[in-house]
Protein backbone atom coordinates (compact mmCIF):
# COMPACT_ATOMS: atom_id res chain seq x y z
CA UNK A 1 0.00 0.00 0.00
CA UNK A 2 1.47 3.34 -1.06
CA UNK A 3 1.34 6.60 0.86
CA UNK A 4 0.54 9.81 -1.04
CA UNK A 5 1.16 13.23 0.47
CA UNK A 6 -1.59 15.85 0.42
CA UNK A 7 0.14 19.23 0.10
CA UNK A 8 -1.16 22.71 0.90
CA UNK A 9 -1.76 24.12 -2.62
CA UNK A 10 -0.57 27.49 -3.91
CA UNK A 11 -3.57 29.81 -4.05
CA UNK A 12 -2.01 32.86 -5.69
CA UNK A 13 1.25 34.55 -6.58
CA UNK A 14 1.56 36.57 -3.38
CA UNK A 15 -0.11 34.06 -1.04
CA UNK A 16 2.37 32.13 1.12
CA UNK A 17 0.05 30.49 3.64
CA UNK A 18 -3.54 29.40 4.20
CA UNK A 19 -5.77 28.68 7.18
CA UNK A 20 -7.46 25.31 7.58
CA UNK A 21 -11.16 25.99 8.12
CA UNK A 22 -12.59 22.48 8.26
CA UNK A 23 -11.53 18.88 7.70
CA UNK A 24 -14.32 17.38 5.61
CA UNK A 25 -12.68 13.95 5.90
CA UNK A 26 -11.27 12.38 9.04
CA UNK A 27 -8.61 9.72 9.63
CA UNK A 28 -9.92 6.37 8.42
CA UNK A 29 -12.38 7.82 5.90
CA UNK A 30 -12.36 6.58 2.33
CA UNK A 31 -11.74 9.23 -0.32
CA UNK A 32 -12.48 9.26 -4.02
CA UNK A 33 -10.25 11.06 -6.49
CA UNK A 34 -11.10 14.79 -6.67
CA UNK A 35 -13.31 14.48 -3.59
CA UNK A 36 -13.00 17.37 -1.13
CA UNK A 37 -10.75 16.56 1.83
CA UNK A 38 -10.68 19.93 3.61
CA UNK A 39 -11.66 23.57 3.29
CA UNK A 40 -9.02 26.31 3.47
CA UNK A 41 -8.97 30.09 3.39
CA UNK A 42 -6.52 32.88 2.59
CA UNK A 43 -6.84 36.64 2.78
CA UNK A 44 -8.14 36.46 -0.79
CA UNK A 45 -10.58 33.57 -1.07
CA UNK A 46 -11.97 30.43 0.55
CA UNK A 47 -11.50 27.16 -1.32
CA UNK A 48 -11.77 23.38 -1.14
CA UNK A 49 -8.78 21.05 -1.45
CA UNK A 50 -9.58 17.89 -3.44
CA UNK A 51 -7.79 14.56 -3.15
CA UNK A 52 -5.33 13.80 -5.98
CA UNK A 53 -5.95 10.05 -5.58
CA UNK A 54 -8.48 7.55 -4.34
CA UNK A 55 -7.66 5.93 -1.01
CA UNK A 56 -7.98 6.20 2.75
CA UNK A 57 -6.99 9.20 4.89
CA UNK A 58 -4.38 7.83 7.31
CA UNK A 59 -2.81 10.90 8.93
CA UNK A 60 -3.65 14.55 9.55
CA UNK A 61 -0.73 16.81 10.45
CA UNK A 62 -2.54 20.09 11.13
CA UNK A 63 -5.74 20.97 12.95
CA UNK A 64 -8.58 23.34 12.13
CA UNK A 65 -7.63 27.04 12.46
CA UNK A 66 -3.94 26.23 11.94
CA UNK A 67 -2.10 28.52 9.51
CA UNK A 68 -0.01 26.40 7.14
CA UNK A 69 2.65 27.46 4.67
CA UNK A 70 2.20 26.70 0.98
CA UNK A 71 3.90 23.45 0.01
CA UNK A 72 3.66 21.84 3.46
CA UNK A 73 2.40 18.26 3.77
CA UNK A 74 -0.94 18.46 5.57
CA UNK A 75 -2.13 14.84 5.39
CA UNK A 76 -1.32 11.35 4.12
CA UNK A 77 -3.55 9.21 1.93
CA UNK A 78 -3.01 5.47 1.58
CA UNK A 79 -3.62 3.96 -1.85
CA UNK A 80 -3.29 0.51 -3.33
CA UNK A 81 -0.97 1.73 -6.12
CA UNK A 82 2.77 1.16 -6.17
CA UNK A 83 4.11 4.11 -8.12
CA UNK A 84 3.31 6.75 -5.51
CA UNK A 85 5.65 5.26 -2.88
CA UNK A 86 8.67 5.74 -5.13
CA UNK A 87 7.80 9.29 -6.16
CA UNK A 88 7.90 11.62 -3.15
CA UNK A 89 6.51 15.09 -3.67
CA UNK A 90 8.69 18.21 -3.66
CA UNK A 91 7.55 18.91 -0.10
CA UNK A 92 8.98 15.56 1.05
CA UNK A 93 12.29 16.28 -0.60
CA UNK A 94 12.48 19.62 1.14
CA UNK A 95 11.67 18.20 4.57
CA UNK A 96 15.21 17.08 5.47
CA UNK A 97 16.42 20.62 4.86
CA UNK A 98 13.95 21.89 7.44
CA UNK A 99 14.81 19.32 10.13
CA UNK A 100 18.59 19.17 9.71
CA UNK A 101 21.15 21.80 10.60
CA UNK A 102 21.28 25.05 8.61
CA UNK A 103 23.21 25.09 5.34
CA UNK A 104 26.98 25.64 5.67
CA UNK A 105 27.92 29.26 5.34
CA UNK A 106 31.27 30.87 4.57
CA UNK A 107 30.60 33.09 7.60
CA UNK A 108 29.26 30.76 10.33
CA UNK A 109 29.88 33.24 13.12
CA UNK A 110 27.77 35.88 11.40
CA UNK A 111 25.01 33.36 10.75
CA UNK A 112 25.02 32.42 14.43
CA UNK A 113 24.76 36.04 15.49
CA UNK A 114 21.78 36.63 13.21
CA UNK A 115 20.03 33.55 14.52
CA UNK A 116 20.15 34.81 18.10
CA UNK A 117 18.82 38.27 17.33
CA UNK A 118 15.91 37.47 15.02
CA UNK A 119 12.95 35.11 15.01
CA UNK A 120 13.25 32.09 12.74
CA UNK A 121 10.56 31.97 10.05
CA UNK A 122 10.13 28.20 10.47
CA UNK A 123 10.75 26.96 14.00
CA UNK A 124 12.26 23.52 14.32
CA UNK A 125 10.96 22.93 17.86
CA UNK A 126 7.68 21.45 16.60
CA UNK A 127 5.54 24.34 17.85
CA UNK A 128 3.22 26.44 15.70
CA UNK A 129 3.54 30.23 15.85
CA UNK A 130 0.89 32.44 14.25
CA UNK A 131 1.93 35.34 11.99
CA UNK A 132 0.79 37.75 14.72
CA UNK A 133 3.03 36.12 17.33
CA UNK A 134 5.96 36.12 14.88
CA UNK A 135 5.46 39.81 14.13
CA UNK A 136 5.36 40.71 17.82
CA UNK A 137 8.49 38.65 18.43
CA UNK A 138 10.26 40.34 15.53
CA UNK A 139 9.29 43.84 16.67
CA UNK A 140 10.39 43.12 20.24
CA UNK A 141 13.68 41.49 19.12
CA UNK A 142 12.76 38.18 20.74
CA UNK A 143 15.10 35.47 19.52
CA UNK A 144 13.99 32.02 18.40
CA UNK A 145 15.49 30.56 21.57
CA UNK A 146 13.49 32.91 23.76
CA UNK A 147 10.28 32.25 21.85
CA UNK A 148 10.71 28.51 22.32
CA UNK A 149 10.87 29.02 26.13
CA UNK A 150 7.55 30.90 26.39
CA UNK A 151 4.82 28.81 27.95
CA UNK A 152 1.76 28.73 25.71
CA UNK A 153 -1.83 28.75 26.99
CA UNK A 154 -3.40 27.98 23.61
CA UNK A 155 -4.42 24.65 22.14
CA UNK A 156 -1.58 22.10 22.22
CA UNK A 157 0.59 24.59 24.07
CA UNK A 158 0.38 27.21 21.33
CA UNK A 159 1.76 30.65 22.20
CA UNK A 160 -1.07 33.18 21.97
CA UNK A 161 -0.96 36.95 21.63
CA UNK A 162 -1.73 37.23 25.35
CA UNK A 163 1.18 34.93 26.23
CA UNK A 164 3.81 36.81 24.23
CA UNK A 165 2.58 40.24 25.35
CA UNK A 166 2.78 39.11 28.98
CA UNK A 167 6.30 37.88 28.33
CA UNK A 168 7.25 41.19 26.72
CA UNK A 169 5.91 43.14 29.70
CA UNK A 170 7.87 41.03 32.19
CA UNK A 171 10.91 41.14 29.94
CA UNK A 172 10.96 44.91 30.06
CA UNK A 173 10.65 45.09 33.83
CA UNK A 174 12.89 42.17 34.86
CA UNK A 175 16.60 41.61 34.18
CA UNK A 176 17.21 39.45 31.13
CA UNK A 177 19.02 36.18 31.77
CA UNK A 178 19.30 34.99 28.18
CA UNK A 179 22.62 36.73 27.64
CA UNK A 180 25.25 35.06 29.87
CA UNK A 181 27.90 37.48 28.68
CA UNK A 182 26.19 40.40 30.47
CA UNK A 183 25.74 39.40 34.14
CA UNK A 184 26.34 42.84 35.58
CA UNK A 185 23.48 45.10 36.59
CA UNK A 186 23.97 47.89 34.01
CA UNK A 187 23.33 45.51 31.10
CA UNK A 188 19.54 45.29 31.52
CA UNK A 189 19.36 49.07 31.84
CA UNK A 190 21.02 49.49 28.49
CA UNK A 191 18.86 46.91 26.72
CA UNK A 192 15.55 48.05 28.19
CA UNK A 193 15.23 51.43 26.43
CA UNK A 194 15.96 49.73 23.11
CA UNK A 195 13.06 47.34 23.54
CA UNK A 196 10.80 50.12 24.81
CA UNK A 197 11.42 52.18 21.67
CA UNK A 198 10.27 49.35 19.39
CA UNK A 199 7.21 48.47 21.46
CA UNK A 200 3.80 49.59 20.27
CA UNK A 201 2.29 52.48 22.24
CA UNK A 202 0.02 51.42 25.06
CA UNK A 203 -3.70 51.54 24.27
CA UNK A 204 -6.00 52.66 27.05
CA UNK A 205 -8.99 50.36 27.55
CA UNK A 206 -10.57 52.46 30.27
CA UNK A 207 -13.77 54.37 29.75
CA UNK A 208 -16.49 53.75 27.18
CA UNK A 209 -14.75 51.40 24.73
CA UNK A 210 -15.49 48.14 22.96
CA UNK A 211 -12.80 45.64 22.03
CA UNK A 212 -13.51 43.83 18.75
CA UNK A 213 -11.15 41.08 17.66
CA UNK A 214 -10.11 41.18 13.99
CA UNK A 215 -11.62 38.40 11.92
CA UNK A 216 -9.32 36.05 10.01
CA UNK A 217 -9.55 37.92 6.74
CA UNK A 218 -8.88 41.31 8.33
CA UNK A 219 -5.78 39.96 10.13
CA UNK A 220 -4.39 38.61 6.86
CA UNK A 221 -5.14 41.85 5.01
CA UNK A 222 -3.37 43.78 7.77
CA UNK A 223 -0.28 41.58 7.46
CA UNK A 224 -0.36 41.95 3.66
CA UNK A 225 -0.55 45.75 3.86
CA UNK A 226 2.28 46.04 6.40
CA UNK A 227 4.43 43.65 4.35
CA UNK A 228 3.85 45.77 1.24
CA UNK A 229 4.98 48.97 2.97
CA UNK A 230 8.06 47.21 4.31
CA UNK A 231 8.86 45.78 0.87
CA UNK A 232 8.31 48.74 -1.46
CA UNK A 233 9.27 52.40 -1.01
CA UNK A 234 5.98 53.99 -2.00
CA UNK A 235 5.70 57.16 -4.08
CA UNK A 236 2.35 58.60 -5.21
CA UNK A 237 1.70 60.90 -8.19
CA UNK A 238 -1.55 62.73 -9.01
CA UNK A 239 -3.22 64.18 -12.08
CA UNK A 240 -6.65 65.66 -12.79
CA UNK A 241 -8.47 64.57 -15.95
CA UNK A 242 -11.39 66.15 -17.81
CA UNK A 243 -13.71 63.19 -18.45
CA UNK A 244 -16.71 65.16 -19.67
CA UNK A 245 -16.89 63.32 -23.02
CA UNK A 246 -17.00 59.84 -21.48
CA UNK A 247 -19.54 60.90 -18.82
CA UNK A 248 -21.86 62.34 -21.47
CA UNK A 249 -21.39 59.23 -23.64
CA UNK A 250 -22.22 56.85 -20.80
CA UNK A 251 -25.30 58.82 -19.80
CA UNK A 252 -26.44 58.71 -23.41
CA UNK A 253 -25.94 54.97 -24.07
CA UNK A 254 -26.39 53.24 -20.69
CA UNK A 255 -30.04 52.37 -21.33
CA UNK A 256 -29.39 51.03 -24.79
CA UNK A 257 -26.26 49.21 -23.60
CA UNK A 258 -28.24 47.36 -20.90
CA UNK A 259 -30.97 46.44 -23.37
CA UNK A 260 -28.55 45.24 -26.03
CA UNK A 261 -25.92 43.44 -23.93
CA UNK A 262 -27.75 42.68 -20.69
CA UNK A 263 -25.09 44.50 -18.65
CA UNK A 264 -24.96 47.80 -16.81
CA UNK A 265 -22.02 49.86 -18.00
CA UNK A 266 -20.14 51.77 -15.29
CA UNK A 267 -17.06 53.96 -15.48
CA UNK A 268 -14.84 51.08 -14.26
CA UNK A 269 -14.50 49.17 -17.57
CA UNK A 270 -13.83 52.45 -19.40
CA UNK A 271 -11.03 53.23 -16.96
CA UNK A 272 -9.67 49.68 -17.32
CA UNK A 273 -9.60 50.09 -21.09
CA UNK A 274 -7.48 53.26 -20.73
CA UNK A 275 -5.15 51.57 -18.22
CA UNK A 276 -4.58 48.57 -20.51
CA UNK A 277 -3.70 50.88 -23.40
CA UNK A 278 -1.29 52.87 -21.24
CA UNK A 279 0.45 49.68 -20.04
CA UNK A 280 1.08 48.75 -23.67
CA UNK A 281 2.76 52.15 -24.05
CA UNK A 282 4.75 51.79 -20.80
CA UNK A 283 5.37 48.03 -20.28
CA UNK A 284 7.87 48.61 -17.44
CA UNK A 285 4.97 49.52 -15.16
CA UNK A 286 3.74 45.92 -15.57
CA UNK A 287 6.59 44.21 -13.73
CA UNK A 288 7.62 42.55 -10.46
CA UNK A 289 10.88 42.55 -8.51
CA UNK A 290 12.74 39.31 -7.82
CA UNK A 291 15.90 40.13 -5.88
CA UNK A 292 18.06 42.14 -8.28
CA UNK A 293 15.99 41.07 -11.29
CA UNK A 294 13.00 42.79 -12.88
CA UNK A 295 10.36 40.35 -14.10
CA UNK A 296 8.53 41.94 -17.05
CA UNK A 297 5.00 40.53 -17.40
CA UNK A 298 3.86 40.05 -20.99
CA UNK A 299 0.24 39.49 -19.95
CA UNK A 300 -1.81 42.46 -18.79
CA UNK A 301 -3.95 41.09 -15.97
CA UNK A 302 -5.78 43.90 -14.18
CA UNK A 303 -6.74 43.49 -10.54
CA UNK A 304 -9.98 45.15 -9.47
CA UNK A 305 -10.02 46.09 -5.78
CA UNK A 306 -13.52 45.22 -4.56
CA UNK A 307 -15.09 46.00 -1.20
CA UNK A 308 -17.05 43.14 0.34
CA UNK A 309 -20.24 43.54 2.41
CA UNK A 310 -18.17 42.61 5.48
CA UNK A 311 -15.98 45.67 4.91
CA UNK A 312 -12.98 43.58 3.87
CA UNK A 313 -11.24 43.85 0.52
CA UNK A 314 -10.57 41.38 -2.26
CA UNK A 315 -8.89 41.79 -5.65
CA UNK A 316 -10.32 39.64 -8.47
CA UNK A 317 -8.31 39.74 -11.70
CA UNK A 318 -9.35 40.36 -15.33
CA UNK A 319 -6.96 38.23 -17.40
CA UNK A 320 -5.55 39.60 -20.68
CA UNK A 321 -7.50 42.84 -20.27
CA UNK A 322 -5.78 44.40 -23.29
CA UNK A 323 -7.40 41.78 -25.54
CA UNK A 324 -10.96 42.58 -24.44
CA UNK A 325 -13.19 45.22 -26.00
CA UNK A 326 -15.39 47.46 -23.88
CA UNK A 327 -18.22 44.93 -23.87
CA UNK A 328 -15.88 42.16 -22.73
CA UNK A 329 -14.42 44.36 -20.01
CA UNK A 330 -17.91 45.29 -18.82
CA UNK A 331 -18.96 41.65 -18.57
CA UNK A 332 -15.74 40.75 -16.74
CA UNK A 333 -16.01 43.64 -14.27
CA UNK A 334 -19.67 42.97 -13.45
CA UNK A 335 -19.20 39.20 -13.28
CA UNK A 336 -16.23 39.32 -10.90
CA UNK A 337 -17.87 41.97 -8.72
CA UNK A 338 -21.00 39.82 -8.35
CA UNK A 339 -18.95 36.72 -7.56
CA UNK A 340 -16.98 38.63 -4.94
CA UNK A 341 -20.09 39.96 -3.20
CA UNK A 342 -21.63 36.47 -3.11
CA UNK A 343 -18.40 34.75 -1.99
CA UNK A 344 -18.28 32.74 -5.22
CA UNK A 345 -14.75 33.61 -6.34
CA UNK A 346 -12.48 30.71 -7.23
CA UNK A 347 -8.70 30.65 -6.66
CA UNK A 348 -8.04 31.27 -10.35
CA UNK A 349 -10.19 34.44 -10.18
CA UNK A 350 -7.67 36.16 -7.89
CA UNK A 351 -4.38 34.86 -9.28
CA UNK A 352 -1.72 36.30 -11.60
CA UNK A 353 -2.62 40.00 -11.35
CA UNK A 354 0.02 42.33 -12.80
CA UNK A 355 -1.49 45.77 -12.07
CA UNK A 356 -4.33 46.86 -9.78
CA UNK A 357 -6.97 49.60 -10.06
CA UNK A 358 -9.06 50.76 -7.11
CA UNK A 359 -12.06 53.05 -7.56
CA UNK A 360 -12.14 55.18 -4.42
CA UNK A 361 -14.74 57.38 -6.12
CA UNK A 362 -17.28 54.67 -5.29
CA UNK A 363 -17.15 55.92 -1.69
CA UNK A 364 -17.33 59.58 -2.70
CA UNK A 365 -13.57 60.14 -2.22
CA UNK A 366 -11.89 62.51 -4.65
CA UNK A 367 -8.44 60.91 -4.43
CA UNK A 368 -6.42 58.30 -2.56
CA UNK A 369 -2.90 57.00 -1.91
CA UNK A 370 -3.37 53.23 -2.29
CA UNK A 371 -0.92 50.59 -1.05
CA UNK A 372 0.72 48.41 -3.70
CA UNK A 373 -0.68 44.91 -4.07
CA UNK A 374 2.50 42.80 -3.85
CA UNK A 375 4.30 41.52 -5.84
CA UNK A 376 3.11 44.18 -8.30
CA UNK A 377 4.91 47.53 -8.48
CA UNK A 378 2.03 49.96 -9.03
CA UNK A 379 -1.62 50.57 -8.20
CA UNK A 380 -3.89 53.32 -9.53
CA UNK A 381 -6.79 54.96 -7.72
CA UNK A 382 -9.66 56.68 -9.54
CA UNK A 383 -11.47 59.38 -7.58
CA UNK A 384 -15.04 60.60 -7.74
CA UNK A 385 -16.13 62.45 -10.88
CA UNK A 386 -17.36 65.93 -9.96
CA UNK A 387 -18.59 68.97 -11.84
CA UNK A 388 -16.07 71.79 -11.55
CA UNK A 389 -15.32 75.06 -13.31
CA UNK A 390 -12.40 74.58 -15.68
CA UNK A 391 -10.59 76.53 -18.37
CA UNK A 392 -11.50 75.30 -21.86
CA UNK A 393 -9.52 76.30 -24.93
CA UNK A 394 -11.69 77.25 -27.92
CA UNK A 395 -11.12 78.93 -31.27
CA UNK A 396 -12.47 82.11 -29.66
CA UNK A 397 -10.02 81.97 -26.77
CA UNK A 398 -10.02 80.48 -23.30
CA UNK A 399 -13.38 80.10 -21.57
CA UNK A 400 -14.47 78.96 -18.12
CA UNK A 401 -16.99 76.11 -18.35
CA UNK A 402 -18.54 73.46 -16.13
CA UNK A 403 -16.68 70.20 -16.77
CA UNK A 404 -16.69 66.68 -15.32
CA UNK A 405 -13.32 66.32 -13.57
CA UNK A 406 -11.64 63.36 -11.89
CA UNK A 407 -8.41 62.89 -9.92
CA UNK A 408 -6.23 59.88 -10.70
CA UNK A 409 -3.41 58.81 -8.39
CA UNK A 410 -0.68 56.21 -8.88
CA UNK A 411 1.32 54.63 -6.05
CA UNK A 412 4.44 52.93 -7.35
CA UNK A 413 7.50 51.05 -6.13
CA UNK A 414 10.40 53.51 -6.33
CA UNK A 415 12.92 50.66 -6.45
CA UNK A 416 12.09 50.10 -10.12
CA UNK A 417 9.60 52.84 -11.10
CA UNK A 418 11.00 56.36 -11.04
CA UNK A 419 9.07 59.62 -11.27
CA UNK A 420 9.40 59.89 -15.03
CA UNK A 421 7.93 56.44 -15.70
CA UNK A 422 5.24 56.67 -13.03
CA UNK A 423 4.21 60.21 -13.93
CA UNK A 424 4.26 59.57 -17.69
CA UNK A 425 2.17 56.43 -17.35
CA UNK A 426 -0.44 58.16 -15.19
CA UNK A 427 -0.61 61.11 -17.59
CA UNK A 428 -1.13 58.71 -20.50
CA UNK A 429 -4.08 57.10 -18.73
CA UNK A 430 -5.57 60.58 -18.27
CA UNK A 431 -4.95 61.40 -21.93
CA UNK A 432 -6.83 58.31 -23.08
CA UNK A 433 -9.78 59.16 -20.81
CA UNK A 434 -9.88 62.76 -21.98
CA UNK A 435 -9.72 61.70 -25.66
CA UNK A 436 -12.68 59.32 -25.28
CA UNK A 437 -14.80 59.36 -28.44
CA UNK A 438 -18.24 60.73 -27.55
CA UNK A 439 -19.69 59.31 -30.79
CA UNK A 440 -18.52 55.75 -30.09
CA UNK A 441 -20.96 53.00 -31.07
CA UNK A 442 -21.94 50.12 -28.83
Amino acid sequence: MAQVELIMPKMGESIMEATILKWVKQVGDSIEMDETVLEIATDKVDSEVPSPVAGVLTEIFFQEDDVVEIGKVIAMIATEGESASSKPSPATQEKPTETTAPEPSPEPLMAKAVATTSVAENMDDGRFYSPLVKNIAKNEHISAEELAQIAGSGMNGRVTKKDILAYVENRHTAPQTVAPSAPVAPAPKVAAPKATQSAAPAISTSGNVEIVEMDRMRRLIADHMVRSKHTSPHVTSFIEADVTNLVNWRNKVKGEFLKKHGEKITFTPIIFEAVAKAILDFPMINVSVDGNNIVVKKDINLGMATALPSGNLIVPVIKSADQLNLIGLTKSVNGLANKARNNKLKPEDIQDGTFTVTNVGTFGNVMGTPIINQPQVAIMAAGAIRKKPAVVETEYGDLIAVRQMMFLSLSYDHRVVDGFLGGSFLRRVGDYLEAFDGNRTI
